[in-house]
């Protein structure tokens, strides 16, 4: 039959997304505000 030990995971793979989700509130605004600056800047320099 099949082996006892299977279907245990003590070895659990850490996938990267369910890492980033959580920081996602921090992390878009902050990357969208850098985002605008450096559009900002390429705008008023070609100016």
């Amino acid at each position: 039959m099949s082996a006892p030990h299977a279907h245990d995971n003590d070895t659990q793979t850490t996938d990267v997304v369910e890492e980033i989700v959580p920081m996602m509130p921090i992390v878009l605004p902050v990357v969208g505000a850098v985002l605008m600056f450096l559009l900002a800047f390429i705008a008023v320099s070609m100016a």
